[in-house]
């Protein structure tokens, strides 16, 4: 394995999400979603996972590479047609990852291990994937929880956005629970964490 490999993967999904259609507002700019979601990922496990490893800093990356392929709305509404859409897109992001590993010249074996990851398989015996998912949520708390949160306070539907919280908090790591209760939240966010975790 070598740097350069894996730093013409992370750039080769960078430029995938580049075609983001969906964007955010960072620094007054426009920018693709996708795309700036990636590098919050990577940053986030630079920040507490200095010593990941290279398929485990691809798969973070790939997460949700070209997330916007597969719609929503093309499956079942409801909570069955939501786990159906989220599988879908699990292996998806893994197809198109190993694909992208195999043409910077990476293995069928280390593509294969990097897509398990991705799919998030054995999670609780997975270093790997539980890092994955931890990482996940801690961006989650960190760049998505207020605008979420929002949403639901406009329903003034406080206990559905606490319960997300707690369901969040069950799949994190003792290691992520203890980051997340490191981050400096705004105080109506802080509550709603306690109040979750009451």
């Amino acid at each position: 394995m070598t740097i350069d490999k894996l730093q013409s993967t992370l750039t080769a999904i960078d430029d995938i999400n580049r075609e983001d259609p969906n964007s955010v507002i960072i620094d007054k700019a426009s920018q693709p979603k996708e795309l700036i979601y990636g590098q919050q990922m990577t940053s986030c496990l630079m920040q507490y996972w200095p010593l990941a490893n290279e398929l485990l800093q691809i798969a973070v990356r790939a997460q949700h590479v070209k997330r916007w392929q597969l719609k929503r709305t093309e499956f079942p509404e409801g909570k069955a047609g939501y786990y159906q859409w989220r599988i879908a897109q699990g292996k998806f992001h893994a197809q198109l990852t190993a694909q992208t590993m195999l043409e910077k010249g990476y293995s069928s074996e280390e593509a294969e291990q990097c897509g398990s990851i991705i799919r998030k398989e054995n999670l609780k015996t997975n270093s790997d994937s539980q890092t994955l998912e931890d990482v996940a949520c801690l961006v989650f708390l960190m760049h998505y929880f207020d605008d979420f949160a929002a949403k639901y306070t406009e329903q003034d539907n406080e206990a559905k956005i606490v319960r997300i919280v707690q369901l969040t908090w069950k799949k994190m790591s003792e290691q992520a629970h203890e980051i997340a209760l490191s981050l400096t939240l705004p105080p109506h966010l802080a509550a709603i964490v306690t109040k979750a975790l009451a």
